[in-house]
């Protein structure tokens, strides 16, 4: 079937009414033409969300920790089968409703560029090249091989230039020069539209003087024009209102409506598109826009095998029992097992659980399963808390495990009823009469979000600093103070980077958790208990403190994320630990390939994984370093592997002004190792990087 020609065909017999409901996410059904409803929003960051029960994988930002685009995919891949599974079950029975389609508004490529932006843990990060891998891989994994017939429709977002502060996102506008523009804020979306990419999503925001879903610069010159992108343009929810209402660049709705549809906008997230009629009808707006958007919308359902395009029997026929099955959730493990970051261990990890009569768990994310979830998730059939993980082990070693609360998660009690740090005691008490302290901290995606989904009552969802909020840092001191020479361990559950500057030198152990998932508590027990290594890596900086940040609202990329940052980080960007140790030799690079090859050996005592991440210092570069390589490998203790990773094909370039790609002639340096080649890492990892010379002429 030629999807233009039929979509034409269609819009041909209707009425300038029934193309503009088409263009709301809430699109109406035309029964005469055989147009049934259809509700475009639908949400599949981590797990098919908001509409009853799915496998509920880690967060994205825990995702990313993996490093590892190739498991990503197998993830993605499943999300999408879950979606379908779904959506024929909800046909069935005459559900068009929100949340019920195959248009799933995931993955959110932004760059994390400033730990304070609560909605960061949608990311992939604070890095454009990992974050483009990690983003094609989850595009590739939902929307299928074939694009002609897909699985589902991703859409990459939010385009371009957003990372908070989230309560000013209505108006701001985000500016940055020309090099970070293109060098940091654009690369993933390019890649994205490259690779098929069906629909791209616009910000809230303006960006350089222009709002993201009204904008020239992005839409006209950059997406359709110099990237071609032919897919369908979504505005983000109620965008469009914010041109007259916030950002008082027209008068009114009727030309709001006409400057996004003009601009390349062809559903809006909302209602306000219903005045593309009267757009129409004053000759502030050409129907043939209307017609044109309404086409590749058109296009977009065909291609999902509706609108009486042919069916795809492999994707109609997926059983309904796939959801939240055995399968998955097994995959679901390996994910989340692989998560977690190892910051430090001073050699109290793992506890041995046959040794300890008793451990205490305390804090306000042991028992909590909001700390697993993060936002836009899905509801699980069965969540493990991190409580739950350990009793889970403990009963097998027949170790008593004390909970304790210890305090709210960032009110100064847990009763209002009771004086400030009423929960502290139990605590304390828990730790004397404990050999171990597992203290589980954090946030979780009710204070830590997106504006008008967080009940954050300190920044719409932002943090105002990098510190625990509440009493929970005085509880881990005091914990400690009683602990004495006894393990204390910290688990960290969040969704960005904490300055933990006080337990990186007090306790024992520190695992950053991210927000894990519905199995999180499984992984996280796993791990402080030695049957799981943990082999998770940072996607972001972590910071000594809130005073190393540039201010939130400078979109500049001087001074911030690994690749610009002139002081020393806490834990850097591509650092974890293991409980075992690698070595990096025999490195030697391609030029006609754009290949490094290596071996890396288990220099450790236990099998353990590993990414093997290549950085490039080049002539006359801004960054300090930048990522161009990664392999994620497993190896058995006192066993090597050789490694082959295909360097980004931009490594060795830059793009100007005009998002063109120019060569760095002279001399660049490859460092091969697993983490970054700074002082920093190298200490904390105890394995240097291997340098090779490539000479550019």
């Amino acid at each position: 079937m030629d999807f233009k020609k039929k979509a034409r065909e269609l819009i041909a017999q209707m009425t300038l009414e029934e193309k503009v409901s088409q263009m709301l996410h809430r699109a109406g059904e035309v029964e005469r033409l055989g147009v049934p409803s259809y509700n475009w929003w639908n949400e599949a960051l981590h797990g098919v969300a908001r509409a009853g029960t799915a496998t509920m994988f880690p967060q994205a930002i825990a995702m990313a920790a993996t490093f590892d685009a190739e498991l990503l995919n197998t993830v993605a891949d499943c999300i999408s089968t879950e979606g379908r599974a779904k959506y024929h079950a909800f046909q069935i029975e005459g559900d068009h409703d929100i949340y019920k389609g195959l248009t799933f508004w995931s993955p959110n490529i932004n760059i994390f560029r400033d730990p304070r932006w609560g909605r960061g843990h949608e990311t992939y990060g604070e890095d454009p090249y990992l974050t483009t891998i990690l983003g094609l891989a989850f595009i590739d994994g939902i929307q299928g091989k074939d694009p002609k017939s897909l699985k589902a429709i991703a859409c990459a977002k939010h385009f371009a230039v957003h990372s908070g502060p989230e309560a000013d996102r209505h108006s701001f506008d985000a500016r940055c020069n020309e090099y970070d523009l293109w060098n940091t804020y654009l690369p993933q979306f390019e890649a994205a539209v490259h690779a098929g990419v069906e629909s791209v999503m616009g910000a809230y925001n303006r960006t350089q003087g222009e709002p993201c879903c009204g904008s020239t610069l992005l839409m006209e010159n950059i997406l359709r024009g110099k990237w071609g992108f032919d897919g369908h343009y979504v505005s983000d929810c109620w965008a469009i209102e914010d041109f007259h209402k916030n950002h008082k660049i027209t008068p009114g709705p009727v030309e709001s409506v006409a400057l996004a549809v003009q601009k390349g906008c062809d559903l809006c997230c909302g209602d306000v598109m219903v005045m593309a009629v009267e757009a129409v009808q004053s000759g502030k707006l050409d129907e043939k826009l209307v017609d044109l958007a309404v086409e590749r919308l058109f296009v977009a359902r065909m291609k999902l095998g509706l609108l009486g395009a042919k069916e795809n029997k492999k994707y109609t026929s997926i059983p309904y029992d796939v959801l939240d099955s055995d399968e998955h959730n097994k995959l679901n493990l390996e994910m989340t097992r692989r998560a977690p970051v190892l910051l430090k261990n001073d050699g109290a990890l793992p506890l041995d659980f046959k040794k300890l009569k008793s451990i205490a768990v305390i804090g306000p994310n042991a028992d909590s399963r909001r700390a697993l979830e993060g936002n836009y998730e899905g509801t699980s059939s069965r969540y493990v808390t991190v409580l739950e993980g350990i009793r889970d082990i403990a009963e097998k070693t027949g170790t008593k495990v004390m909970f304790a609360e210890g305090c709210h998660l960032y009110k100064e009690r847990t009763s209002n009823l009771s004086f400030n740090d009423n929960r502290i005691a139990e605590a304390l008490a828990a730790t004397r009469n404990a050999d171990a302290a597992i203290v589980v901290l954090g946030l979780d995606a009710d204070i830590e979000g997106e504006e008008g989904d967080t009940g954050n009552e300190f920044a719409s969802g932002d943090k105002l600093d990098l510190n625990f909020p509440g009493r929970q840092q005085y509880l881990l001191e005091k914990v400690k103070e009683v602990a004495g020479k006894k393990p204390v361990i910290l688990v960290s559950i969040t969704g960005s980077a904490m300055a933990v500057t006080w337990a990186d030198q007090h306790v024992n152990g520190i695992l950053q958790a991210f927000y894990p998932g519905a199995l999180g508590g499984q992984a996280i027990a796993e791990i402080i208990a030695g049957k799981v290594n943990p082999a998770g890596k940072l996607p972001v900086t972590f910071y000594k403190s809130t005073d190393d940040l540039p201010p939130f609202w400078d979109y500049n990329m001087e001074n911030r994320t690994y690749r610009y940052f002139k002081g020393e980080a806490l834990y850097p960007f591509g650092f974890g630990l293991s409980y075992t140790k690698f070595a990096v030799d025999a490195v030697k690079y391609d030029k006609k390939t754009k290949t490094i090859t290596a071996t890396a050996k288990n220099v450790g005592k236990v099998t353990g994984r590993e990414v093997i991440q290549v950085y490039i210092e080049s002539p006359g570069q801004k960054e300090n370093y930048r990522l161009v390589g990664v392999a994620p490998i497993q190896v058995p203790a006192g066993k090597s592997k050789k490694v082959k990773i295909k360097l980004a094909c931009d490594s060795f370039q830059r793009r100007d002004w005009k998002g063109d790609l120019f060569d760095l002639p002279g001399k660049h340096i490859l460092h091969v190792g697993v983490g970054q080649p700074d002082k920093r890492s190298v200490k904390l990892s105890g394995v240097p990087s291997v340098a090779v010379e490539v000479e550019l002429k």
